[in-house]
Order: C-alpha cells, then sequence, then structure tokens
C-alpha cells in the first residue's frame, strides 16, 4: 500500500535502486521505456550530433543515480561533472563508476542508444567512456548562492538536468530561484539541456509517494526567460506509458543558452 504523498526528495530521498529499477529498467511490467528511456536518449543523440554543443566540461545536475542521458554527451566533452544533493545518489553511483557486484544494470539503455546513433555492433564501448569521463561526483547543497561551497568549479559548457527541478521545487519560485542557481555554473553562451515532466503531482518509489511540482510549458518558458536562458529548441511529447507510479501528461526536452 502507497502511503499518502507528503514525503520531499530534498528532505526524505528514496531508495536510489528502487528508482532506477521503476523507471529506467528494461522490465516491460514498468511501461516506462517510450518516455524515461527512448524519448531523452533520442533527443540527445540528435543534439549533440549536430555539433554546437561541445567543450571541455559538462554538468550533470539530475535526480537519482541515473546516468542514460551521459551516453551522447561523453562524445563531446572531456571532463563530466556529476552533482547530486543526496548522499544516497553518490553511493549507488559510485558502485557503477566501480563495476561493483550489485549495480544496476544499464546494458539495455546502452544499446539503445547505439541502435539510435546506427552503431549497434560497438554498443559496450560507452558506458565505459561515461565512466572515463565522469571522474568527478561531488555533493551540492541548494540553500547556498554558490551550491558546490566552498570549492570553485571552472565555468561549465553545457549543463545537463533530468528531473530534479521537478522533485526539489516546492513552489513555482523555487523552480525559477534554482535555474538562476544553476546558470552559475554556466559559461555566458554555454548550454542548458532540461529534462522534465509536465503536469505532474507525485512519483512513487516503493511505499514511498513523493512531491512532484506540477507545472506546465508556458511556466517553463517564462521560467527560463526570468532565469536569463533563450530557448533554441523544445520538444513535448505526450505521455504513453500506462502506469500508476507517475501522474506526468506529457515528457519535455529543451535546449537553451545563457545569454551573455
Amino acid at each position: 500500500m502507497v502511503s499518502s504523498p507528503t514525503k520531499f526528495y530534498l528532505e526524505d530521498g528514496f531508495d536510489s535502486k528502487q528508482f532506477l529499477e521503476q523507471y529506467f529498467s528494461d522490465n516491460p511490467k514498468t511501461n516506462l521505456r517510450a518516455d524515461f528511456l527512448e524519448f531523452p536518449m533520442k533527443n540527445l543523440t540528435k543534439t549533440f550530433s549536430e555539433g554546437q554543443i561541445k567543450g571541455d566540461i559538462l554538468i550533470d545536475l539530475s535526480v537519482g543515480p541515473m546516468v542514460h542521458h551521459l551516453f551522447s554527451a561523453c562524445d563531446y566533452f572531456k571532463h563530466i561533472i556529476i552533482l547530486k544533493v543526496r548522499d544516497r545518489c553518490i553511493i549507488e553511483l559510485k558502485r557503477w563508476a566501480d563495476s561493483q557486484t550489485g549495480m544496476f544494470d544499464w546494458g539495455h539503455a546502452e544499446k539503445l542508444h547505439a541502435d539510435t546513433e546506427g552503431k549497434s555492433e560497438n554498443f559496450q564501448k560507452k558506458e565505459e567512456k561515461v565512466r572515463s569521463a565522469a571522474q568527478h561526483v561531488m555533493k551540492f547543497d541548494l540553500e547556498k548562492e554558490n551550491i558546490i561551497e566552498p570549492m570553485v568549479l571552472p565555468k561549465a559548457d553545457a549543463i545537463i538536468s533530468a528531473l530534479l527541478l521537478d522533485m526539489i521545487s516546492k513552489e513555482k519560485e523555487d523552480y525559477v530561484k534554482y535555474l538562476r542557481r544553476f546558470s552559475k555554473l554556466l559559461k555566458p553562451g554555454g548550454h542548458f539541456i532540461l529534462i522534465g515532466d509536465l503536469e505532474t503531482t507525485y512519483y512513487t518509489v516503493g511505499k514511498d509517494k513523493l512531491h512532484a511540482m506540477n507545472y506546465d510549458e508556458d511556466f517553463v518558458r517564462k521560467g527560463l526567460d526570468e532565469a536569463g536562458f533563450v530557448i533554441d529548441r523544445c520538444e513535448v511529447k505526450e505521455r504513453a506509458a500506462v502506469s500508476d507510479l507517475t501522474d506526468y501528461k506529457h515528457v519535455m526536452f529543451i535546449v537553451a543558452h545563457k545569454k551573455m
């Protein structure tokens, strides 16, 4: 029996491994593959293959210990810095990075990425390339203006943020505030890739029901503008999944750049 929707990711966290199993596995019972794997990976492959987004540093600011969204990025950046708000996510990511027993198996996503690129014969090399590029996994604090204080990182060429803002924002003002803080990590003209779910009120992980902020495409467009971004591309797809794990209506993929 699922509990009432009172838990909040920043305060309560969730079972990181269970989150991956429920939303990103190849299990046909979850029915979420089209929206949580295929849609973002297809758009990321297209975005990076156009050759406009590349450089030395990519920062990943995403919820949970997911890595599938980095399969395309690792060909275009020398270093990937992964920032997390929860210790449990960092532990799960390091288990994957060290190929430890019990780590989540991303083989199906690796093959999906290779098929999307049209390079299915080389699909087993991509995960190792991400491991090599993602040398830094660090915790950050959203309550600080410099979210990685006391460290100061070089400004990133690009940032990817997947589903995180959905789960860490209680109010719409929080969403825009966090966008501004993320922007401080980015070079002027640098690119911001945002992946989220529209019109969502909850996500379920195990027996826990967690808050999700309910917003629409128009709100995101205005929020990005307020935070100093210009949208270059926006793709919105109607929900394909049949599942009571979450109640989103659409999935969203946005590419924007920071104003100079």
